[in-house]
């Protein structure tokens, strides 16, 4: 675990937790947003795992404050602050050069078909859209990016970010944490050594929707956003 062997380990929680820390942790969080080429990496089951070992982290950056409570708030605090500078990276990318990536080629790390998701999710969610989707992979990368070129309010856009990033980093972190403990204490059972468990089932609860709606929604005429963003252009 301690190398990089093989791509498998870029879907490995602990992979980033035992070779880079606390400032890779955060560093994940903010460009799965703030340079939206993260969408591809763990963030949900991140978090959790990273609250199995929140003690261990803070201890290893900064020395534990000997509270469980206060070590795993101080990680739940740094991941918001993070999750909240990488959403308003990405507003503000959105915001000045959204429209042209309707006309963006695909590449490996970028998909068009994600900006119109994204869109649609928002449009049909509104302000709670920045909310909701930091619980959905994929739909938050791009949602902050939408928002922007959609030109929402600056000030609401940063109400309903604080409100998701702190909702999506306490409830996760502090989950693995005390579900950690209790099912050592209740039950006798160690999920460090059910990780790999853990981490699938996270993937699916969180990935289902989006799957479901790929696999049975009503095909999007995608077309429909290029024509709408040049003649945005063009009142500009």
């Amino acid at each position: 675990m301690e190398d990089f062997n093989n791509w498998k380990d870029l879907l490995n929680p602990e992979f980033y937790i035992n070779n880079g820390g606390f400032w890779l942790i955060l560093f994940i969080v903010f460009a799965e947003t703030g340079l939206f080429i993260g969408f591809f990496l763990p963030g949900d089951s991140l978090l959790f795992v990273s609250g199995i070992y929140a003690v261990k982290i803070i201890s290893e950056t900064f020395g534990s404050t000997g509270n469980d409570f206060l070590d795993t708030t101080l990680l739940a605090s740094a991941v918001a602050i993070a999750a909240i500078i990488g959403n308003e990276v990405g507003y503000y990318f959105g915001l000045k050069t959204g429209p042209a990536l309707y006309k963006k080629k695909d590449t490996m790390l970028f998909k068009k078909k994600y900006l119109y998701q994204a869109h649609d999710f928002f449009e049909k969610n509104g302000a709670l859209a920045i909310i909701m989707a930091r619980f959905l992979p994929v739909v938050r990368t791009f949602t902050p990016i939408v928002a922007g070129i959609v030109k929402m309010d600056k000030k609401a856009f940063l109400r309903d970010n604080i409100i998701g990033a702190v909702l999506w980093s306490f409830l996760l972190i502090f989950a693995g944490h005390y579900l950690d403990k209790l099912f050592m204490e209740q039950f006798g059972i160690d999920l460090k050594k059910k990780l790999e468990l853990i981490i699938l089932v996270i993937v699916l609860v969180t990935t289902l929707p989006i799957v479901i709606k790929f696999l049975f929604g009503k095909k999007d005429d995608f077309s429909k956003y290029e024509n709408h963003f040049d003649d945005e252009e063009k009142k500009d």
